[in-house]
């Protein structure tokens, strides 16, 4: 694919339609051509990893997702979170087009912080996505609700000057007819999905799918600037748009890589 960098960077993989970066997204991003980005999905840390528990496949397991998703022990760390997410959020604004949006994910633990970013670095929300999972893993402590849904944020770049795309009679088709409802409901990621490695926070794929799809065309340009195990680009790459992602963990990277090329040589035979 084309190249939208500045300056030069450590490529990790590439084909004709997919580039992956290994590399921490806040240096990475400085080096990109502006306004070069259609779309953006962003998956960030969601800081939760705080030596609590979980249930997983049944068993007590730790929340700790590695040394990317925890808070520095030193300083604020309301703070350094929040001045973390403006920093990545103020760099996606600059590679992003003039009518490109932006898809970011979280939980409790981070997404006001983020909602709270995108509206100062002048971004116009569109769309508060609930994400029902429907077998979520209990609540061990029994203290609280079982935690069964995370946010998805959907924002254009500019209130007044940006015209977003959005598919609405796709989206319509795949409601069976009807208008789309910002609640959307389905499973945790298959199985299946993990084949090539397992991530933490892996997306499921029917989500980025619906994503892909009711803001982009053919063509068109997708960034992930924390890609894990690359399933954003799998979704790109299927449905006939352009990838870049970016990972600071190559073991990460390396799952999305095995992924990509198996979506490049799948879509091949068709």
């Amino acid at each position: 694919m084309e190249n939208l960098f500045a300056k030069k960077v450590r490529l990790y993989f590439e084909t004709d339609a997919s580039q992956l970066i290994l590399g921490n997204s806040c240096q990475i991003l400085p080096k990109m051509q502006s306004e070069s980005v259609d779309m953006i999905f962003a998956d960030p840390p969601y800081f939760l990893s705080n030596d609590g528990i979980t249930c997983q496949g049944g068993r007590m397991v730790s929340v700790n997702k590695g040394s990317w998703d925890k808070l520095s022990e030193n300083g604020n760390g309301i703070a350094d979170k929040h001045k973390f997410n403006r920093k990545w959020i103020k760099l996606c604004k600059k590679v992003l087009t003039p009518n490109g949006t932006i898809w970011i994910s979280g939980t409790l633990h981070n997404i006001y912080s983020i909602g709270m970013a995108l509206e100062q670095e002048g971004f116009k929300i569109l769309n508060n996505i609930t994400w029902q999972k429907t077998n979520p893993p209990p609540n061990l402590s029994c203290r609280c609700f079982t935690h069964s849904t995370e946010t998805i944020l959907w924002a254009k770049k500019n209130e007044k000057r940006s015209r977003h795309l959005f598919n609405y009679q796709k989206m319509k088709e795949m409601n069976h007819g009807k208008q789309m409802k910002d609640v959307w409901s389905g499973s945790l990621t298959k199985p299946s999905e993990k084949k090539e490695g397992k991530h933490p926070t892996q997306k499921p794929r029917y989500l980025l799918e619906r994503i892909v799809l009711a803001s982009t065309e053919e063509g068109q340009v997708i960034l992930d600037p924390f890609c894990g195990s690359g399933t954003t680009g799998v979704e790109a790459v299927r449905l006939g748009r352009n990838f870049i992602g970016m990972d600071i963990n190559e073991e990460y990277l390396e799952i999305s890589r095995r992924r990509l090329e198996k979506a490049e040589n799948d879509k091949q035979k068709f």
